[in-house]
């Protein structure tokens, strides 16, 4: 028997299904967000925000270290990590409740328990007050996506990390192996050396950022290099051995060189699967894919009126594209007539390490094999004056255009704060601004933004400061 009917039933309280369900009942629906854990979802809580957190205090640790370049004599600088994890974990509680907040204000009603697909638009929710039943005209999954379990390489929490143990550190360890260079892997080898850790980073791929231009890529790995953090690309883990203290692992490479090695803790960040498993699927016609749930342009699953979002619906697995999914997802359902698909090549991939990384659309390799002829413009952080000023010269922003048309083809940016600045490039795309609409605009002096501009004038031999 069903005991509540709603318009929308959006399955997953994380950054796609809370932006789902308010936007559901900004459009007159009838709205029921189900979250069995926690509102924001892995990205509030133990991901995009407290990650952040941690890494902001490691940059205000970097800065007094070299307070003398700017003038000022500090005594010793020294680290509390009790204080810093509290500070993360903080941040992380104070958004949770916005987001509580903003669900309430909108009229969505949140349901506490765990959601499965019954078929016919019903889904039993399990919790602690009880079972029910209830309906939905429209369902959408937004249940994200976990750490891939390697058999053999399993975590535990203690000697072996995921991302969660990562971020609650009772103390930093001495030497840390870290699997998987993407962009979790990185920041926590940025978060872990600032703070003395000796960081080894392995990658089984040939170039760490993996899905990055192998140009920006190769330029973050020699940053770090000299940051002291140990590189090692073409490399897989091949076993573990844990101690009372420490874990042995064998590290193989693709040429069939093995070498043995102990450390402290082994952090793994080898890519995750959708959390498509155990929500009842099996009732309805919707199809998993090697983990993540089929849908199409509109996030329609085979299963009429029912809809995936964000991680469970496949990579890239990024909370800004999973929000957008949602918004998407519940205008298409609302009939607004003017929404459009979710583009790939206007998603912005970032990276918070030190040096930050940024980039949008085509990588130059992409371009070139997709037969475009492209005009590539870069243009170093070390000419920006306002950069030398604030002391952070490592850096390019690199542009791709169509050679024949003008069109920005892609954008990939490594330096000070261009996580801030690669949405620049995504409206010009998506506004299909021309190279010479964006040669004229006008950028702000001192910026670090004028570097955008003088890529883009290096792109057709017109850069200034160069």
């Amino acid at each position: 028997m069903t005991d509540q009917s709603y318009d929308l039933v959006v399955v997953g309280g994380g950054p796609g299904g809370y932006v789902a369900a308010i936007r559901g009942a900004q459009m007159g629906m009838k709205t029921a967000l189900v979250e069995r854990e926690h509102l924001g979802g892995i990205c509030l809580n133990w991901g995009c925000i407290p990650t952040k957190a941690l890494l902001r205090s490691a940059e205000i640790y970097r800065l007094m270290k070299h307070a003398d370049e700017f003038g000022m004599i500090t005594p010793d600088v020294k680290i509390d990590i009790d204080v810093i994890v509290k500070r993360s974990r903080g941040v992380a509680s104070q958004l949770g409740a916005g987001v509580g907040y903003l669900l309430q204000k909108n009229g969505v009603t949140v349901l506490e328990g765990t959601a499965s697909l019954q078929g016919g638009g019903q889904l039993a929710i399990a919790a602690e007050s009880g079972n029910i039943i209830i309906s939905s005209t429209n369902i959408i999954l937004a249940t994200g996506a976990r750490p891939i379990r390697i058999k053999g390489l399993e975590p535990d929490g203690e000697l072996v990390w995921t991302y969660k143990e990562a971020m609650v550190p009772a103390k930093v360890p001495g030497r840390l192996l870290i699997v998987g260079a993407g962009a979790i892997g990185i920041e926590f080898a940025s978060f872990y050396s600032e703070f003395g850790s000796e960081v080894t980073l392995v990658e089984a791929l040939p170039q760490i950022l993996p899905a990055g231009d192998v140009e920006i890529s190769n330029m973050l790995q020699q940053e770090l290099e000299t940051q002291g953090i140990k590189i090692s690309t073409s490399t897989y883990l091949e076993s573990i051995v844990k101690q009372s203290s420490s874990v042995d692992v064998s590290l193989k490479t693709s040429d069939g060189e093995v070498s043995q090695e102990s450390f402290d803790r082994v952090l793994l960040a080898m890519g995750v699967v959708g959390n498509s498993d155990n929500i009842g699927l099996e009732n309805t016609k919707a199809k998993v894919e090697k983990g993540f749930i089929k849908v199409d342009e509109w996030l329609r699953t085979d299963e009429p009126g029912l809809f995936a979002i964000g991680d469970v619906a496949g990579a890239p697995c990024l909370a800004h594209k999973a929000s957008h999914e949602g918004v998407v997802c519940v205008e298409k359902i609302a009939g607004n007539k003017s929404v459009q698909p979710v583009k790939s090549s206007r998603i912005p991939y970032c990276t918070y390490s030190h040096p930050q990384v940024a980039s949008i659309g085509l990588t130059e390799k992409q371009a070139q094999e997709r037969g475009y002829k492209i005009k590539v413009g870069r243009f170093p952080f070390v000419a920006n004056g306002k950069a030398v000023a604030l002391g952070e010269t490592a850096g390019l922003i690199k542009t791709i255009f169509d050679a024949d048309r003008g069109e920005l083809l892609g954008a990939h940016m490594i330096g000070s704060e261009v996580t801030e600045m690669i949405q620049g490039y995504g409206i010009a795309m998506n506004l299909e601004t021309t190279e010479e609409e964006l040669m004229h605009n006008i950028f702000a002096h001192p910026t670090l933004s004028e570097v955008m501009h003088e890529s883009v004038l290096s792109a057709f031999d017109k850069a200034i400061h160069i």
